[in-house]
């Protein structure tokens, strides 16, 4: 597993824990608004010298200031050794979340299975049936379907997420999602930074941004679905 880089201690990622972010290289989706370009390719890791082994050492120094560690990416369910990241990392004794695309049902269901993750926040990125062409070239929306359902028929923590950027997203698009995570426990409606994206020329003359009231208005049709839906920003 090719690691793309490390965030030692953050606030933000792992909610209610202080964690630390390991973001593997290497995605099977191409979004052009990704803000990890650099990790899509799967070529750049962050450092010769930074090996799994010493990720695990400073895992192991950290503990009681570390509640958590966040694996992130990237895609990091595309990784044959991402299983073995996480028994390691559980052994340490530390809880674990997952950031994923959701195109790799079977490898969610086992890290779920096995105890391996704590917490999966799973990212959608438009409707289920329209990734293809720009998200992937090469889509199943039954795949992004069926992880849906792993997770919310599972008893872990879970959060689904949505970046709110045009033309992925708009109020019929929410409305369709929400629908198919109908009670769900969280559906965070994540804002659009259009900075440091993978594909900055897809974006050129148009404004693909939502300010706050349309967010606010695209929450108000989220909410009637799912448990609780947040702006986040």
């Amino acid at each position: 597993m090719v690691l793309g880089g490390i965030q030692k201690t953050s606030l933000i990622d792992y909610p209610g824990k202080v964690s630390c972010v390991l973001f593997v290289s290497g995605c099977n989706f191409s979004c052009p608004y990704c803000h990890n370009p650099d990790l899509v390719n799967g070529d750049r890791p962050c450092s010769s010298s930074i090996d799994m082994q010493t990720v695990y050492k400073f895992l192991e120094k950290q503990k009681g200031f570390l509640d958590g560690v966040v694996i992130s990416g990237g895609e990091p369910t595309i990784h044959k050794e991402l299983a073995h990241l996480c028994i390691k990392i559980k052994q340490i004794g530390y809880s674990l979340k997952l950031d994923t695309n959701g195109s790799r049902p079977r490898i969610i269901k086992q890290l779920i299975n096995e105890g391996l993750v704590d917490y999966i926040a799973m990212d959608i990125k438009t409707d289920p049936f329209h990734y293809s062409p720009l998200i992937t070239t090469v889509h199943n929306p039954d795949s992004i379907l069926s992880s849906i359902q792993i997770i919310m028929e599972s008893t872990i923590t879970y959060e689904f997420r949505t970046t709110c950027v045009q033309p992925f997203i708009d109020a019929h698009i929410i409305g369709k999602i929400a629908n198919i995570i109908e009670g769900a426990a969280l559906y965070a409606l994540q804002r659009f930074h259009n900075t440091g994206v993978l594909q900055p020329e897809f974006f050129i003359n148009i404004n693909p941004g939502y300010d706050d009231a349309e967010l606010v208005r695209l929450q108000s049709i989220a909410e009637p679905w799912v448990k609780k839906c947040i702006i986040r920003s």
